[in-house]
């Protein structure tokens, strides 16, 4: 396989009549990264998407590849492979068939084909299927075989759009390996659009998390979790989701739906405080603030509670081990290290910041 693009999106608009999609998106891609569009439906993601490929034309900016303006090339002068999320395989065709295929459009030789169709479908597994119809074969199967179909013509790039949304949850878990195993062992630049934050983050170089259009933040998994740039991204990365709260920062601490004192210097004035569940321990009697428990939610290993604070408000907290009683009356405590401070208009603010800056 040969070395993958690097690609750099420039100012990237796109258009659909008045309807302004994208905008003004800029992103850099490494070669041999794999990097996740992560959002909402209707952020902008698939647009993304599409205009890597060729399939729509940017209302403004450009697209490179390694340094090369792209943005005048069809699609099949691009050298990409993509992957839908229909998988879009011939149903008349054999996976044999439908593997071979891009191969055949280029009148590569038959002995060629066979041996690039056989080395492909043993690398993803599915060597022994090649004489099936989609329709005999599994959804993960069908999706092993889209894969193998646009990696033969070993592309520069590989696009992959929402491939495992078809698929059952533990398949799903199954396959995301394996194309991450796959793409580490090809070096392939790869772009993978996904609204599932679990998806991109287990899978993901690095994410950029989109909305309404626009570029939230661009950084790597842990960055997105322990330093997120705004309320957006710190709600839709993390499960559980944070606990998320709007008031006004005092000098005992913070107060809004919840009261709550918070250890060392906080910026003054109006915001949001975020929370991870982690972040919330229970102590010993006498040693945190006063709950009760209100619903406890087993995950396996851990229990997701939701304690009542006496002063108000509640919050979700990760209990390892056991279940504790509903009703219970217990005591919790916050670690700073979970902790996460907001602007009044969503953005990060650090504690280390002025009063009232």
């Amino acid at each position: 396989m040969k070395r993958g693009y690097a690609v750099e999106l420039q100012g990237l608009e796109k258009r659909f009549g008045p309807v302004r999609v994208l905008k003004d998106l800029s992103l850099e891609i490494r070669s041999g990264e794999l990097v996740a569009l992560l959002g909402p439906s209707g952020c902008g993601k698939t647009t993304t998407l599409f205009l890597i490929a060729g399939l729509y034309r940017p209302t403004a900016g450009r697209i490179l590849f390694d340094g090369r303006p792209v943005d005048h090339l069809h699609p099949r002068e691009r050298d990409i492979g993509m992957v839908f999320q229909s998988y879009a395989l011939y149903p008349h065709m054999t996976l044999f068939e439908n593997i071979a295929f891009p191969l055949r459009l280029k009148r590569i030789t038959e002995a060629e084909v066979r041996t690039r169709v056989t080395r492909v479908a043993e690398l993803l597994g599915i060597g022994n299927l090649l004489s099936r119809r989609p329709t005999e074969v599994s959804g993960g199967q069908q999706q092993r075989a889209a894969l193998a179909r646009a990696l033969i013509k070993e592309p520069g790039l590989l696009l992959l759009d929402e491939p495992l949304s078809n698929l059952d949850a533990r398949i799903r878990i199954q396959a995301r390996s394996e194309i991450r195993r796959l793409q580490l062992e090809l070096g392939i630049t790869t772009v993978l659009v996904t609204h599932d934050q679990g998806e991109a983050l287990a899978m993901a170089d690095r994410v950029a998390v989109m909305r309404d259009g626009e570029l939230q933040q661009y950084g790597s998994p842990e960055e997105l979790y322990s330093r997120p740039a705004n309320v957006f991204v710190a709600s839709f990365v993390g499960d559980p989701p944070i606990n998320l709260y709007r008031g006004r920062f005092v000098a005992a601490g913070f107060e809004g739906e919840v009261r709550l004192p918070i250890p060392g210097s906080l910026p003054a004035g109006e915001g949001y405080l975020g929370i991870r569940p982690e972040a919330v321990e229970v102590v010993a009697e006498g040693e945190g603030l006063p709950a009760q428990i209100l619903l406890q939610e087993p995950l396996g290993r851990e229990v997701l509670l939701t304690p009542g604070l006496e002063g108000g408000g509640q919050l979700k907290c990760l209990l390892p081990g056991g279940r504790l009683p509903t009703g219970d009356r217990v005591w919790i405590r916050l670690n700073p290290q979970g902790l996460h401070f907001f602007d009044r208009e969503g953005r990060r603010r650090d504690a280390s910041l002025a009063p009232g800056a």
